[in-house]
């Protein structure tokens, strides 16, 4: 297991790309990103109030993102340089257009 220094580090690194993307889109598909206490949150309000919530979770050293009533759990991996969906092996952002596309119902690419 990394320590977590080191992965403070990378996820830090991988939520600020997520977040500067994120904040691109908002606008295009009418959701907000709110950025604090080294979580982000996405709020939706149409077609009904929702929130995404992406955090790290350093005991277990993961990102986790709760949304569409799941918890989805991101690992480090070193064969792809960041951060991938235990169950499927896809990127952190691969994860992201996933459920951004089911939850607005058009296609997403984060």
């Amino acid at each position: 297991m990394m320590e977590e220094q080191e992965f403070r580090r990378r996820c830090d690194a991988a939520l600020e790309a997520l977040q500067r993307r994120l904040n691109d889109l908002a606008g295009e598909h009418d959701f907000e990103v709110e950025g604090h206490s080294g979580k982000l949150e996405i709020l939706f309000e149409e077609p009904e109030e929702t929130r995404f919530v992406i955090s790290p979770n350093a005991p277990v050293r993961q990102i986790w993102i709760s949304a569409l009533a799941t918890s989805f759990k991101l690992g480090w991996s070193d064969a792809a340089s960041g951060f991938v969906l235990d169950k499927t092996g896809e990127p952190l952002n691969a994860v992201m257009s996933r459920i951004l596309s089911q939850q607005l119902g058009i296609q997403v690419t984060v």
